[in-house]
Order: C-alpha cells, then sequence, then structure tokens
C-alpha cells in the first residue's frame, strides 16, 4: 500500500482513499487544506490524472490562492497544466462562458454585485429605505440559493408577496441587460445540467474527480451542482466539518453532510480530530461547548502542544473598561512575550462592537486593522474605473452604462437619462444599443444626443480591441487609452479638494498598476480581465492588502479558517453571543418558533466554538454587567455558553481586578503580574 510522509494515519487514509465518494469530517486546526492539496498531488503524481481533469473547490480565493501554492511544490509544472482550483462561482463563470447560448447569454455577460443589485431593486421599490432593499435582497438570494425562480415561490406574508413580486421584474431585468448576478453564478449551470441531458453528460465526463473544501458551507444550489458533476463516476472528496457550519443565514445548509449519507451509500467516513493549532485546555473547553449541540457524526478534538495556560474569563463593569483592559493586556502581553501586534485578534459577534475598541486602541497607540472594512473595491472611484470596463465587456449592462456616462459629466444629467430610457423601453433595447436607434434625436437635445454619440462610439472603438487575444492587442494599451479619454485626474482636482483628489487618484493609479499586472501575467484579454475583477469584488474584497503588524478586529464569522497565538473575545453575553437575530434569519415562515429558536442557539454555539478554536496559546473572555444603549444602562447576563465550558472549577468568570484604575495604572498592573508569571 502507498505511503505518503508528514501525515498522520487518518490523513492518510484520506489521501489515499479513491474507491468511492469520501467525507473528510476535519475538525478545526486539523490540516485539511493538506489532505486536500496531498490528494490533488497523489492522483497526478501516483494514479496518473490528467490534471485538465481534476477540479478542486473552495469559498475564497485566498483559499484557492493557498492550494495553489502548495501545490507548486508537490506537483510538477508539466503535469500541473490545466489543473482547476477556484471558488464555485469562479468555475460558474467558465461554465457560463462556455455554454452562455445555452444559458440564453453573450459571452460577455455582466456580473452584477450586491450593489448593482441592489440599484436595481431599489428602483423597482422606488424606496430609499435600505433596510427594506437588503431584506428583499437576501430573500431573493435564498430563493435562488434554494433553486426557486419566481413562480416556484410560495409566498405567506405580505413581506414575502412584495419580494417574490420584486423577484420576478428583477429577474426579467437581470436577462434584459444580458447580467447574472453573484448567485446566478451556480444557479444557472445547475439549471442547464438538469435541463440539457448532453451539456450534463459532458461536463461529467470531463472532471474525472472531484474535491470540495469548507463542505459544511454549502447551500441547496452548491449541493446539487456537486452531485450533478459527480453523478457519473461517484468519485469525489468532501471536506468539512458540522462543528463550523455558521452561515446558515446566507443559506448554507449544515443538512448537506447528513444528505451524503443518504445519497451515497458507499460513502466513506473519516475523522481529522488531531489537531496542530491549539494547546489542550483550548480544545477541552471548545470540545465541551460543541458537545451541547446534537452532532451528525460526533468527533473529539486532541492536540500534542500540551496543555496550556488557562483560559481567562473576565466581568467588567462596561464596555469602556472592556476595551480600555483588553487593550492593556494585549500591550503588557506584547511588551512582556516579544510578540508581534499582528499575534493577538480581538473577536467580536458584530461589526458595531468595534467602534469602542477603536476609540481606546487608538488612545493607546496600538496598531489595529479591521477585517470587513470598506473594500479597496467599494471605493466610489474604483468603482468609476470598473463600470467602464463593465460596459466595455458588456454594453447592454445598463446600471455600468449609467455610472460611466456621468462620470465625469459630460452634459448628460438626469432628465437625459430619463428620456433615453423611456426610448429604449419603447424599441427594447438597452440604454447603450438605443444611442444608435433612428429616431433617439427627436427625443433629446442636439447637444446631449451628440454627447451621448461621441461617447458611445469611442466605447465601441474600445469593444472591437478589447475582444482580441492578449498577444494581439493588450490590456494594459486598452486601459491607458481608455484613461487618456475620460480625463479622470482632472475630473478628481475638479469635484474634490486637493488632499482627498490625490488619495482617489493615487487609488486609481494602484487599481491600474494591478489590473495591468494580472493582465500581463496571466495573459488575459480586457475582456477576461473584467470577469475576474467581477469575482473578485465580491470574493476577496481586500486581497490586494499586504499583511500589517497590528492587532486583527473581526467578527468571529470573518474569522472562520484564521488562527492567532493570543485571542480575545469581548461581548460574551446573552443577546450578543448567543445572539437572537431576525426571524427570518434561519429557516422559513412555516416553521415552529420552538425549533427556529433551537436552529439559532445551536449555530451561536457553532460560532462560540469558532471563535474559541481561532486560540493558539491563550484565549481570554469578557463581559459586562452593564451596556449603555439610547442613554439608558441595561443589565447583562454572562453567556451560557461560558458555563458551557466549564471553566474556573464551576465560576463562570472573575471580576475585573483592575476596576477603578487610571489606564496608566492598569498598564503598570498588567506588566508586573505577566513578569510575576514568567518568573
Amino acid at each position: 500500500m502507498s505511503t505518503i510522509t508528514g501525515l498522520n494515519p487518518s490523513q492518510q487514509e484520506a489521501v489515499l482513499y479513491l474507491d468511492g465518494p469520501c467525507l473528510v469530517l476535519a475538525g478545526a486546526g486539523s490540516g485539511k487544506t493538506r489532505v486536500i492539496t496531498q490528494k490533488i498531488a497523489y492522483l497526478i503524481n501516483q494514479c496518473g490524472y490528467d490534471a485538465r481533469s481534476l477540479v478542486a473547490l473552495t469559498f475564497t480565493n485566498k483559499a484557492a490562492k493557498e492550494m495553489v501554492e502548495r501545490l507548486s511544490t508537490l506537483v510538477d509544472k508539466k503535469l500541473n497544466k490545466g489543473l482547476t482550483v477556484c471558488t464555485f462561482h469562479a468555475l460558474g463563470v467558465r461554465f457560463l462562458r462556455q455554454e452562455a447560448e445555452a444559458a440564453g447569454l453573450k459571452k460577455q455577460f455582466s456580473i452584477l454585485d450586491s450593489t448593482d443589485s441592489g440599484q436595481i431593486i431599489q428602483e423597482m421599490l422606488a424606496s430609499t429605505d435600505k433596510a427594506r432593499i437588503r431584506a428583499i435582497q437576501q430573500r431573493i438570494s435564498l430563493w435562488k440559493n434554494d433553486l426557486l425562480g419566481p413562480d416556484d415561490v410560495e409566498a405567506v406574508t405580505p413581506d414575502e408577496r412584495e419580494a417574490q413580486r420584486i423577484y420576478r421584474n428583477y429577474d426579467a431585468t437581470l436577462k434584459a441587460y444580458q447580467s447574472v448576478d453573484f448567485d446566478d453564478l451556480v444557479r444557472l449551470p445547475v439549471l442547464l445540467m438538469r435541463a440539457d441531458p448532453e451539456l450534463r453528460e459532458r461536463w461529467q465526463k470531463r472532471i474525472k474527480y472531484l474535491l470540495v473544501d469548507e463542505y459544511q458551507d454549502t447551500n441547496v444550489c452548491q449541493y446539487e451542482w456537486v452531485k450533478l458533476l459527480t453523478d457519473w463516476h461517484k468519485k469525489f472528496t468532501a471536506v468539512g466539518d458540522d462543528d463550523q457550519a455558521i452561515y446558515a443565514w446566507r443559506g448554507a445548509t449544515i443538512e448537506n453532510l447528513a444528505k451524503l449519507t443518504k445519497d451515497y451509500t458507499n460513502l466513506k467516513l473519516i475523522k481529522l480530530e488531531q489537531n496542530y493549532r491549539s494547546v489542550d485546555t483550548i480544545l477541552t473547553a471548545a470540545n465541551k461547548v460543541i458537545s451541547n449541540n446534537p452532532n451528525l457524526f460526533g468527533k473529539t478534538l486532541w492536540s500534542n502542544l500540551g496543555k496550556g495556560e488557562a483560559i481567562q474569563v473576565i466581568s467588567m463593569d462596561n464596555e469602556e473598561s472592556e476595551a480600555e483592559t483588553v487593550g492593556m493586556r494585549i500591550s503588557a502581553t506584547r511588551f512582556n512575550k516579544q510578540a508581534m501586534w499582528k499575534d493577538f485578534a480581538v473577536l467580536y459577534r458584530g461589526n458595531h462592537q468595534a467602534r469602542i475598541l477603536e476609540q481606546v486602541f487608538r488612545q493607546l497607540r496600538i496598531p489595529y486593522s479591521i477585517s470587513g472594512g470598506q473594500s479597496f473595491f467599494d471605493k466610489a472611484e474604483v468603482r468609476d474605473i470598473l463600470a467602464y470596463m463593465r460596459l466595455i465587456a458588456n454594453d447592454d449592462d445598463d446600471p455600468a452604462f449609467i455610472r460611466a456616462v456621468t462620470t465625469p459629466k459630460r452634459g448628460v444629467g438626469q432628465a437625459t437619462l430619463q428620456q433615453l430610457g423611456e426610448f429604449a423601453n419603447s424599441r427594447k433595447v438597452s440604454l447603450f444599443a438605443a444611442i444608435f436607434e433612428e429616431g433617439l434625436a427627436e427625443h433629446i437635445l442636439e447637444r446631449q444626443f451628440k454627447s451621448l454619440h461621441v461617447f458611445a462610439l469611442f466605447i465601441q472603438s474600445i469593444q472591437e480591441r478589447a475582444q482580441q487575444p492578449a498577444h494581439i492587442q493588450s490590456a494594459s494599451a486598452l486601459l491607458d487609452e481608455l484613461m487618456g479619454y475620460i480625463r479622470y485626474e482632472e475630473y478628481l482636482y475638479d469635484a474634490h479638494d486637493e488632499r482627498s483628489a490625490q488619495n482617489r487618484w493615487q487609488n486609481v493609479l494602484d487599481l491600474l498598476e494591478w489590473l495591468k499586472g494580472k493582465a500581463e501575467s496571466d495573459e488575459m484579454s480586457l475582456l477576461d480581465l473584467v470577469q475576474h475583477v467581477a469575482l473578485i469584488t465580491m470574493l476577496e474584497r481586500n486581497e490586494q492588502e499586504e499583511e500589517q503588524d497590528a492587532v486583527t478586529l473581526t467578527t468571529i464569522h470573518a474569522s472562520k479558517g484564521l488562527e492567532f497565538p493570543y485571542v480575545h473575545m469581548v461581548g460574551v453575553e446573552e443577546g450578543f453571543l448567543p445572539h437572537m437575530g431576525r426571524d427570518d434569519e434561519y429557516g422559513d415562515s412555516n416553521q415552529d418558533e420552538g425549533d427556529l429558536m433551537s436552529q439559532r442557539i445551536q449555530e451561536e454555539r457553532r460560532l462560540m466554538y469558532v471563535g474559541i478554536t481561532r486560540a493558539q496559546y491563550n484565549l481570554t473572555l469578557s463581559w459586562c454587567k452593564k451596556r449603555r444603549r439610547a442613554r439608558e444602562d441595561l443589565i447583562r447576563e454572562p453567556s451560557r455558553f461560558i458555563s458551557e465550558m466549564g471553566l474556573h472549577d464551576g465560576k463562570q468568570s472573575i471580576h475585573d481586578p483592575y476596576a477603578g484604575m487610571s489606564p496608566k495604572e492598569r498598564l503598570a498592573q498588567l506588566k508586573n503580574l505577566l513578569q510575576k508569571k514568567e518568573s
């Protein structure tokens, strides 16, 4: 029997098993990425698989990039050619580009992000109520993820009926724009494979072996796609962890793990329980918490890293003292342990909890970075340039046209756009196509008509060359021509003060440098580049940011997949963690209220488990006795999850030993305490 050095027995079994479908139940920190990359290497190096017949699916570009980097040291470059390691949605783009005709799309279809789709829904609602827009947007997304079209939905409540009406119009609008949204990138391939046996067989024979990471995060649609892609040979490896299923609110369903055992009676189950990240104290607490959930398979994490320090649970008087104590404990620990700032993370349940931490960290001069802050690709100036690129790729993309034609200003205002829109609707064409329709000049003033015509002719001239392969027409040259035409730098300095204009222009230069580098290194045409960027903006928006030596402030959701030597979890209180959420976050409106509550608590407990297992060596939890809300002090209670951890001989927490001290006195006391521990 073959062996692979450096793997424990369970990892080795997972890599070598090829006789049928395989589920690898990989606990936190158990080396799942290593198993996936080693299995790909094994398939290519020892089993003779052609790399072009292998597909590995992930949920983030970051995870895919890490796998590719590891594989570069495991598989010869010549043998590795054609291997697909990407996200579900990136594979969906490839699929739809190849099957565009069957999908009723042109190959240059646009991919709308959440901002674009939100604007479309806002226009249909004739409302600027952001909460209402987001609620409908999320409801449509969940329906799509459940493979429900507008006519398949059983709308019960008035809100659901309104969302169904919007969904129907929204779906028609996307088709008119020759566009898809993020959910369509998986939904449309599933619908096409269901409807077309020949197409289905072609893709099933193309993919000889499929590997899927983070399987517990798949939704109904993604599960169905995996099933359709593998039904011919039934050879795949799914890697997941039911204890880390924390995305029910965006459509993921833990039931997909259970369905595997029903749909594949010969499914091989392999558990990875040895943890390579955390000390025993942390793993024991995590195991105790998650044991309170009903689980599908059952597992217990363990490690050889030693017992480690006791977990600290501190009760605070209020959120100010909590933030101060966290900041000063981090400063003192860094000083005494000679650690880096980036060794520390502060985790919380909701983004709003970061505000007080930011204020205190600035006062204490602690560098920090916030995970999930504004993305580079969300900046207005970046979206302006990308709107031009989207329009060049797909001139039926009305949202991109409106942004591009009005930025910078070229004499085309809201009145002109309304007249153009009415004319386009009457001819049943896109706004861009309407510019070339006979009769438009009779509906729009001559000056505005000329501006629109000049603009459209320029876009057409770029379009013709953008379709040529990269070795014939470089994307870099076209980008330079585009920037020269729109004179965006001049526009920024006219519209903003000098400092703001400089910052915004630098962001544009950074974008252009990155785009040109990507086009050159991957030999992309401008059209290829547009669709690549569309995926980046939705999957890994902070991909360009370099690692800083700074404390990470992040939600527990965003921390999944990360690890830190020192972790502080704040606000571990009833109402925060577990957070009760909204009635529509879990399940549907027909579910029993008791069942919904049970599902919430179970998912929040899994979230607590994820937070605990981010810590490698040291974990501190804190909760506040009072929190200020709307000028009122609310009495708080420690989270039920603290008692479930079984800490401090049954005591739930220790009181803040630095209550009443000034920040300077607190820091001195903390340093003294840590120095005593060292000695």
